[in-house]
């Protein structure tokens, strides 16, 4: 296999350096930066020490040629500091660590020993792993692999060269796995978890082209498509870490849209940030590809992921808090957003556990330059996309229909898995509740209306003004990937049943596909709510009981009626009141009372 299986490849001087070494220069103030992201196999390893390198520092080695040399931006300076802002770039205090054992430490020795992290070598709990991946064995024969590219602590990436096969003499990136290095089960399903995402999301053009994956005793190899424009980090960098609006909204169209298709697909990436993007060619109008698929994992509609990974600049709180899921991504895109406009990090410490601290409490500052000569509509966007509420936290595709990304471009806007979940919602909702959200949907904005007449237009192919399940199941069937149809279109499907026999008009898709939560962050939540209160006086409001208004929200015998309701009913009437109209917009279950 020449330099990657015979013998130990030579150093790399743009390979990543040692992040944990105390005694490394990365660890001081005047180092470089490194950025190295962390995995559930990356936790407690130390790293070669290379000290060379221009570059930010990766796990997951990133399949591109890393040709140019350092910029005088990147250089060392006898005045540079820790600092939020790129500009005066410095390391993260121990990058390698996972985020989990950062936070056990904080709980004490208990909470450690329950997320205990494996040494290096340890099998887990003396059981022999099988290491057997059902993988083609040709490597050899069908590659003719060339120089070392860059290098992580749990594998290396390397150029290739298909030497047969519909790929005959395409250049490839050839990602190398040692097996020596799966020391758990779990180590083992990510390796076969990243594969099986590869294949799945295929077809975008903002993705790293997957084309096969071989195995023999000793490694794993993954085959990519070859990037050799280099990390958008080292394009921020370049510009000394900031952007102007418009090639910022150039690289956050790209990044929006194949997040925004990975999520349609079942898929959150989790560890989304500048290293992770690759542009294909070193020209500057060059397309960017997502790359790293190493953290993420599969998500159906309604389910919640818990594990805690991440790169700590770029981690959601809701991580934090162990219940999250595609709004994790989308909170990354916004730490990318502001690093883009204003070249600083929104949330900075010079400890993790004192970054952790900040994405938990702090805001992003609007305030200092050069945010007050950047538009109004710029500043929202990046405010929407880092609401620490991921209820309230707009999605990929809303983000591409936001007026400061729109107005750019003529941009289209994908099809939005939370309108499945929201129409869902809607079915099993009262009448009083619909009645509600009918009369809240008629207070929205033109710019409001955009992104609903955008969806609605997507489940629309015939253009008659109403939608059924047939066109639904059509458009995600025409939308999904080969791999995600049979596990995706069922679910979506069965949770919409109560359309199989009726049409929806826009009217109504509106006050289904509407989302309350994400109305409430916006200025002029109040105003629309006393709007939508009068209306729904007018239409959908009547005189209701309480046990009446119980039945209506499906509240069992358990809950003190009087006790929880009493102040929704308005009681010179009998009828629902402001407040109880706004939590019924909300939404109600049994659970919520009783945590009340």
């Amino acid at each position: 296999m020449g330099v990657c299986t015979s013998k130990p490849p030579k150093q790399n001087p743009y390979s990543p350096r040692d992040v944990n070494d105390p005694n490394h220069p990365s660890q001081t103030p005047k180092s470089l930066p490194s950025h190295t992201p962390h995995h559930r196999r990356d936790d407690v390893a130390s790293r070669q020490s290379q000290s060379q390198s221009p570059f930010y520092s990766f796990y997951s080695p990133s399949p591109a040629h890393y040709l140019k040399k350092s910029s005088p931006s990147r250089s060392k300076s006898a005045t540079s500091t820790p600092s939020r802002f790129f500009r005066r770039p410095f390391p993260p205090p121990s990058p390698a660590k996972h985020i989990k054992a950062v936070l056990a430490r904080r709980l004490g020795k208990k909470a450690s020993a329950s997320v205990a992290i494996p040494e290096d070598g340890e099998e887990e709990d003396g059981v022999e792993l099988d290491k057997r991946f059902g993988f083609s064995k040709e490597v050899t024969s069908r590659l003719e692999v060339g120089d070392e590219l860059g290098r992580g602590h749990f594998g290396y990436t390397c150029s290739a060269r298909y030497k047969k096969g519909e790929f005959k003499g395409q250049q490839v990136a050839v990602k190398v796995i040692p097996k020596t290095k799966m020391t758990t089960a779990i180590a083992i399903e990510d390796v076969r978890r990243e594969v099986k995402i590869l294949r799945a999301l295929t077809g975008h053009s903002n993705l790293v082209k997957f084309y096969d994956a071989f195995e023999d005793s000793d490694n794993v190899y993954i085959v990519m498509e070859l990037c050799e424009g280099g990390e958008l980090l080292d394009r921020i960098l370049s510009r000394g870490g900031k952007y102007s609006e418009d090639d910022a909204k150039t690289v956050m169209v790209q990044i929006l849209n194949v997040v925004a298709f990975c999520h349609l697909q079942g898929v959150v990436h989790r560890d989304l940030k500048p290293e992770n993007f690759l542009y294909t060619a070193k020209d500057e109008n060059s397309q960017l590809k997502a790359i790293d698929f190493g953290l993420s994992d599969f998500a159906r509609p309604d389910e919640r992921l818990n594990d805690i990974v991440g790169s700590a600049y770029y981690v959601a709180p809701e991580v934090l808090h162990r219940s999250y899921s595609t709004e994790a991504d989308v909170w990354s895109i916004g730490v990318i957003a502001y690093i883009l406009l204003c070249g600083s990090r929104p949330f900075w410490s010079r400890t993790e556990s004192g970054i952790f601290r900040a994405v938990l409490k702090a805001d992003p500052s609007f305030d200092e330059a050069p945010w007050p000569t950047l538009s109004l509509e710029a500043k929202d966007f990046v405010k929407r996309l880092l609401n620490k509420d991921p209820r309230k936290r707009m999605t990929a595709a809303q983000a591409l229909s936001h007026p400061w990304i729109r107005n750019y471009s003529d941009i289209k806007v994908p099809l939005d898995i939370l309108v499945f979940r929201l129409m869902k919602a809607y079915m099993r909702s009262s009448s009083l509740r619909k009645a509600a959200l009918r009369a809240l949907s008629k207070t929205l904005t033109v710019d409001e209306l955009f992104y609903l007449k955008e969806q609605f237009g997507l489940l629309e192919p015939n253009k008659n003004g109403t939608i059924t399940l047939d066109n639904i199941r059509m458009v995600v069937t025409k939308n999904a990937t080969d791999a995600m149809k049979e596990s995706r279109i069922p679910d979506l499907i069965s949770s919409l049943n109560a359309l199989q026999y009726r049409r929806m008009d826009f009217d109504e898709f509106c006050a289904a596909a509407l989302s309350v939560h994400q109305l409430e962050a916006l200025d002029r939540w109040e105003q629309h709510a006393r709007c939508a209160y009068e209306l729904f006086e007018k239409d959908g409001n009547r005189a209701i009981v309480i046990e009446e208004l119980a039945s209506e929200l499906g509240l069992g015998p358990s809950i003190p009626l009087h006790v929880v309701l009493h102040d929704w009913i308005r009681h010179t009437d009998g009828k629902l009141s402001f407040l109880g109209f706004v939590k019924l917009l909300h939404g109600v279950s049994s659970r919520a009372f009783v945590k009340a």
